[in-house]
């Protein structure tokens, strides 16, 4: 018997050998099948079609998918392993990646420098000539790190287990390399130096890049280990760059509040401004920042994975197939569909989309149950469809963000009416449907002033590497500024998440 087996992807047209045995799971990953629960067979996120060959069925996957889609083939790419040649069918991945190209003001370096926005499920590097702020080259990638569980408390609970810390370190410092080594390629042998590299990112991928116990992440109170400047040579991470630059990976701002949003501040200015401002990033940990240039108060609130399509029913990230936007057309829902193919699933956007369409359509209550004789779902376009569960999904998000937002405006002493503009960062901010977004209560504002903001996280980082010390980078100024909030210890917010569950009636 041959020692290799031979996938083929479809409609991807890919093909490739791998040693017989080999897990699906890390083959997989790279060519888009995701992982929400980390390959733990918990649910459906990583399904694929096998059109030739055999997966054979688990009674967790007897448990999770219905008897009509395990005869039509489908299977759980997690329970899976390369036994014998095998063609998959399955969607290709495209991410809604943010890169930036917003003009700041600098004071000119010399040489070169590197900008990465390492998020949980994707990483963004710019490489920029410091004597100018010019973008020379971008490079973008799915976090590899993202097999081992799509949202941070998967990957906490990974990296908790055996040598998982060191797995998930080692992957993140090396797939970073592997994109500089590529910017330096896309700017033509351009022979000057890197200077400096600036990173950034939520609390737990600083962890795990920087290979801190992430253990203090995963029990009450839920505070880092350490969550100050991070500084390494190049060469300490593995990469061989000329020079081996300073790799400084920026301070968080307390509990899951990483760097992430402190370069979300400087680069909106909140920590500069006279008027009352306010930041949300919208991810599976809401972050929400509400201040002025005379004090910040920041917190996060796990809004769970619905704004990432996870979780729900038929959800998927916004790649090709998913449903993106829900509007009205002659009292009807009208989907559109990303890549004008038939439908797979629904994404973040569509879902809150279709959501605000059926409260004005009188398909949903406010108090979120469907319409009585919809026998338990609501039929968009054939055949994807929201369930009673998927709406609870979304209501359990947008209410930890909402009373996020309150709570924090409540401590500041200020009203709803006070703040001046409210920034969305990240490709969900960017993405979302303002309107829409009002219509379900997950952001109480006239829409003029919510302003969608982009990669706030990569512009911060590259402000950044125009820094000239140690202490610029620290940010302790802005950091002694910055009160952190842990809103699951605030005596008011179990009731004000409950209030804010329910949809507006109007």
């Amino acid at each position: 018997m041959p020692d290799t087996v031979r996938i083929e992807l479809q409609p991807l047209g890919e093909s490739f050998e791998l040693e017989r045995g080999t897990p699906l799971q890390d083959v997989l990953f790279a060519h888009g099948v995701e992982f929400p629960c980390g390959g733990r067979q918990r649910c459906k996120g990583c399904r694929v079609r096998v059109v030739r060959g055999a997966i054979p069925i688990t009674p967790e996957q007897e448990s999770l998918l219905s008897g009509e889609e395990l005869a039509a083939g489908w299977r759980l790419a997690c329970a899976g392993k390369a036994e014998s040649d095998l063609t998959l069918e399955l969607g290709q991945w495209e991410a809604a990646i943010l890169a930036d190209n917003t003009a700041f003001d600098f004071t000119p370096r010399p040489g070169l420098g590197v900008a990465v926005d390492l998020g949980t499920t994707t990483i963004v590097a710019q490489l920029l000539d410091l004597s100018n702020a010019h973008v020379l080259a971008v490079r973008s990638a799915l976090n590899l790190q993202a097999r081992h569980g799509a949202d941070v408390m998967s990957r906490v609970s990974f990296a908790t287990q055996g040598d998982g810390l060191a797995r998930l370190n080692r992957l993140v410092r090396h797939q970073i390399g592997q994109l500089i080594g590529e910017l330096l390629e896309a700017a033509h042998g351009d022979g000057r130096p890197i200077e400096t590299v600036a990173v950034v990112g939520n609390t737990v991928m600083h962890h795990l890049f920087c290979g801190i116990d992430v253990t203090p992440l995963s029990l009450y109170p839920f505070e880092p280990a350490r969550d100050g400047l991070e500084v390494f040579r190049s060469s300490d991470l593995g990469w061989e760059i000329s020079g081996d630059p300073p790799v400084r990976f920026l301070p968080c701002l307390g509990g899951f509040v990483g760097s992430d949003i402190l370069a979300g501040i400087l680069a909106t200015r909140l920590d500069q401004s006279e008027m009352l401002l306010g930041l949300v990033d919208l991810g599976t940990n809401g972050e929400i920042v509400i201040g002025n240039r005379e004090r910040l108060l920041c917190a996060s609130t796990a809004a769970g994975p619905a704004f990432e399509g996870a979780r729900v029913s038929m959800g998927m990230r916004a790649a090709t197939g998913a449903i993106s936007k829900v509007t009205i057309e002659a009292g009807r829902l009208a989907c559109h569909v990303l890549g004008d193919v038939a439908p797979r699933g629904i994404c973040g956007s569509g879902l809150v989309d279709a959501v605000a369409a059926g409260l004005d359509l009188a398909l949903i209550q406010p108090s979120g149950r469907l319409r009585d004789g919809s026998n338990g779902s609501l039929l968009l376009r054939e055949p994807v469809s929201i369930t009673q569960a998927d709406v609870r999904e979304l209501q359990l998000a947008k209410g930890a963000i909402a009373a996020g937002i309150r709570l924090l405006l409540e401590r500041w002493g200020a009203r709803p009416e006070d703040l001046t503009r409210l920034y969305l960062a990240g490709a969900f901010g960017n993405y979302i449907n303002r309107a829409s977004a009002r219509r379900i209560g997950l952001l109480k504002f006239p829409i003029d002033m919510v302003k969608p903001a982009g990669n706030t996280a990569l512009l911060g980082a590259k402000l950044a590497l125009f820094n000239s010390s140690e202490e610029e980078f620290a940010y302790s100024a802005l950091r002694r500024k910055t009160e952190h909030l842990t809103l699951n210890t605030e005596p008011a917010f179990q009731n004000v998440f409950v209030e804010e569950m329910t949809f507006p009636a109007a």
